[in-house]
């Protein structure tokens, strides 16, 4: 297996050692897998089954990093001007 250097400031070195329970190798690796996966994916519009599963492992998809889209933004928006009720419990959805 390869192996990569990351440089970083030695003020953040300092605050990473501080956390010394948590594998910096794994947070990285799974991070440049996601950025390969969700780059792979925006491309062909794809996943192969092994990009599944670790999608799966890390309950994420790149359809997660997407920008929401125009239309939804406007229904988010219009639905926020939309005057709602007040509830003081559940069961006065039911009365």
């Amino acid at each position: 297996m390869a192996s990569l250097t990351v440089s970083v400031s030695e003020e953040l070195k300092g605050e990473l050692k501080e956390l010394s329970w948590i594998n910096w190798s794994d947070i990285a690796r799974e991070e440049a897998l996601k950025k390969l996966i969700s780059e792979n994916y925006m491309k062909t519009g794809k996943i192969t089954d092994e990009e599944w599963v670790f999608c799966d492992k890390i309950d994420w998809h790149p359809v997660d990093e997407l920008p929401l889209k125009e239309e939804f933004i406007k229904k988010l928006q219009k639905a926020k001007k939309e005057k709602s009720i007040k509830l003081k419990s559940v069961d006065d959805l039911f009365k």
